[in-house]
């Protein structure tokens, strides 16, 4: 089945054989449309019932057979990645011929393997769908550009081209590794000559194609983008707006496949109805507002069922906020500002303090789309700096102010502009890094912690 899968991803066939294979898409087209119109009761109601088909599936597993969790969600403990990523067939329901299996290194490196149920595949790909068409166009029959972590060839061979067809000439997928200045202007005019309807991107690698054509004086039209898979922060949408006159969807999810959320205007997510059971766990305070992290549970997956899995990803809510407007907000009924962090984005002191709010650091910084914080050791901080060409000597020396404000005087920062952000060996690019041995005595603290 795997090796059927990964063959079939860059053909035509496969949207119809697995993505969109006619036995769960129309299903999953229908239960999304019928609860985007739906009240708050209908959603509720929807939710419930589903809800309790996937933790039938649950309990089933040798981990629901251990916690001994029933139809009623509460009887389930919080469940950490940690937990998955040690015994993942702990967490598997059923026979795995229906199943594809799947791997993701996360911010960390360290692999959490999944296993996907076929129905649950078509409903990410109809989810993925509904986003297109938000946008107005037909995702059956786009013309999509890819600007994402795709490795089409050598990272060390730069001789053109720096992309490849696929979907039958439908798709244009283009190497993110190999976009610098001085490849730019062959992107640019192969973008032009393909003419495509979207353009699906990551954020940094749409942060580096906006950066490299002000730098060279061009502006291209691409009437849309969808984004995907990273932070999106407002500076990279008004930049993206600006340089290729698009219309913009940036959508959240995971490889876990817990949430969905999506936004048309910067800071107006919402949660995507029919998706999965959302909930919120309380973290903290922060300038008045309370933080949550997502916890979800996954409604189609009957391959390997999570259970109130804990993402890591944080929100922010009204203080006045209860628990009546938290399910408004789980079942789209309201809106909130995005994700803005992991509860990992932290930096640790000398004196061995967690430092949060690490992503104020570029608050009120003219000229910044975005920065990376990597911790070297306790006592180093690197700050990488993706700027416009209006970056200056003084909004380097704002956000070493910003910086200073939160770090003790035991800790060197330095701040340097970069063409390009670190990476992970998936081709993510985390807010924070931390390196190991930074890493490890986070560990270790964690797990005093824990005892």
């Amino acid at each position: 089945m795997q090796r059927l899968v990964n063959a079939l991803k860059l053909r035509k066939i496969g949207d119809v054989a697995v993505r969109r294979n006619p036995w769960y898409y129309s299903q999953a087209r229908g239960v999304l449309e019928d609860l985007r119109a739906a009240d708050l009761a209908a959603r509720r109601e929807w939710t419930q019932e589903r809800l309790e088909k996937v933790l039938w599936f649950a309990r089933r597993t040798p981990y629901g057979a251990r916690v001994r969790g029933c139809t009623d969600l509460a009887s389930w403990p919080l469940l950490r990645k940690p937990q998955v990523q040690a015994a993942p067939a702990a967490f598997r329901a059923g026979s795995h011929l229906l199943s594809v299996q799947a791997s993701t290194g996360g911010t960390s490196g360290a692999p959490l393997r999944l296993s996907r149920s076929l129905r649950s595949i078509a409903f990410e790909q109809a989810s993925i769908d509904l986003m297109m068409r938000e946008l107005g166009v037909e995702p059956s029959t786009a013309r999509c550009a890819v600007l994402r972590t795709d490795a089409i060839k050598d990272p060390n061979d730069f001789r053109p081209p720096y992309w490849i067809e696929a979907s039958g000439g439908r798709r244009l997928i283009f190497s993110s590794s190999h976009l610098n200045a001085a490849t730019v202007n062959s992107y640019a005019d192969a973008l032009e000559q393909f003419a495509p309807d979207v353009l699906l991107g990551y954020p940094t690698s749409l942060e580096a194609l906006c950066v490299l054509l002000e730098r060279v004086g061009r502006t291209l039209h691409i009437p849309r983008i969808l984004s995907s898979s990273e932070m999106l922060s407002p500076q990279v949408w008004r930049a993206a707006q600006r340089r290729l006159g698009c219309a913009l969807l940036d959508y959240y999810g995971q490889a876990e496949r817990v949430a969905f959320a999506f936004a048309m205007q910067p800071g107006e997510y919402r949660f995507l109805p029919g998706y999965a059971h959302v909930e919120f766990e309380f973290v903290g305070l922060e300038e008045e507002q309370h933080v949550y992290e997502i916890v979800g549970t996954s409604l189609w997956n009957s391959a390997m069922p999570l259970v109130r899995y804990c993402t890591g990803d944080l929100i922010r809510a009204p203080r006045n906020w209860g628990p009546a407007e938290l399910e408004e907000l789980a079942l789209s009924e309201r809106t909130f500002s995005g994700v803005f962090g992991r509860s990992g984005d932290i930096l640790l002191t000398p004196d061995g303090v967690c430092v949060t709010g690490v992503s104020h650091f570029q608050r009120d910084v003219p000229h910044v789309m975005r920065i990376q914080v990597i911790q070297e050791t306790v006592r180093e901080v690197v700050i990488l700096v993706l700027a416009d060409a209006g970056y200056s000597e003084r909004d380097a020396q704002r956000l070493l102010q910003n910086v200073r404000s939160k770090l003790p005087a035991s800790m060197r920062v330095e701040i340097t502009r970069a063409e390009a952000l670190e990476r992970t060996a998936r081709g993510k690019t985390p807010f924070v890094i931390h390196r190991p041995a930074v890493r490890a005595l986070l560990e270790q603290g964690r797990a005093r912690g824990s005892a």
